[in-house]
């Protein structure tokens, strides 16, 4: 048996088509500002990304640029001026930043109504108590690929690999929302190996190239890579070691062209939804 492929570049292009019809009948034009401190090649690619897939569904994309000596104090004075910028509906602060900045005091700046990345303390907190806020976009867009996937997520087993701010906690908060059975790993959880045998539904978000082997996973269970990962021969690949796995599971993403389109489309969406709250 070979699993479903979860077609991550398709849903999201799909996601994208549907929000520039959305946004052609707003009238008027959603702002996003997105903030880039330092040279990293890295975060430089996917800023462009970022602005290309905004200008495609209509909403202004204002990218800028910050040289990596950048001060805290000049970092903190531009999200305040985004902020009252009547133009901005949503601001993301590129992460990480270089080294000096503090990226917390930075992220806890951010009008959370403005908070497209959905990290602010204000929306994660919101988040954990189940009331409507912006959600951050790789856990929103990982349970948009459950959906499309026909995943059912009640009573289901879930693990969530890893405990991160970005993407374990939160997309473990969505998943106990749609009333799945979530556990959490990481790197100090006794017999990893049997733990992820025991799921259904499996959320690998560690950052360590083809972490979870074939023998990780249950027969059928549905396996959602968020990790990416370069090897030194250039090659990308996820936190799952896919061609082991793909003869295993139900269904998994590919990596790349699984959870990072669906990204991106999601930032978009979180964009396109703080416009319409902020003239409600």
């Amino acid at each position: 048996m070979t699993a479903m492929l979860i077609d991550g570049k398709k849903i999201a292009e799909t996601l994208r088509a549907n929000l520039a019809v959305q946004v052609a009948q707003l009238g008027f034009q959603p702002g996003l500002a997105v903030i880039l401190v330092g040279d990293d090649p890295a975060s430089a690619v996917y800023v462009r990304n970022k602005d290309k897939a905004a200008t495609g569904v209509g909403i202004a994309a204002r990218t800028i640029r910050l040289p990596a000596d950048t001060g805290q104090a000049a970092l903190m004075a531009l999200i305040q001026q985004l902020n009252n910028d009547r133009d901005i509906d949503g601001i993301l602060l590129q992460l990480p930043l270089p080294a000096g900045l503090d990226s917390a005091m930075a992220i806890r700046a951010i009008d959370p109504a403005k908070d497209v990345d959905g990290l602010t303390p204000t929306n994660a907190g919101l988040l954990a108590a189940g009331l409507p806020g912006l959600v951050p976009c790789t856990p929103l867009g990982t349970m948009k690929l459950l959906a499309e996937a026909g995943v059912t997520l009640r009573g289901a087993r879930a693990l969530v690999l890893g405990r991160s701010v970005l993407v374990g906690k939160p997309v473990a908060a969505l998943l106990t929302a749609a009333d799945a059975t979530v556990t959490i790993a990481h790197s100090r959880t006794r017999d990893l190996a049997a733990e992820c045998r025991r799921a259904e539904v499996l959320i690998a978000a560690v950052g360590r190239p083809e972490m979870v082997r074939g023998d990780w996973v249950a027969n059928d269970a549905v396996v959602i890579d968020v990790g990416i990962n370069r090897l030194p021969n250039g090659r990308l690949v996820g936190d799952v070691a896919f061609a082991e796995v793909m003869p295993i599971a139900g269904a998994i993403t590919p990596v790349p062209g699984g959870v990072g389109p669906m990204t991106i489309a999601c930032l978009l969406e979180n964009t396109v939804t703080a416009a319409i709250r902020r003239r409600a």
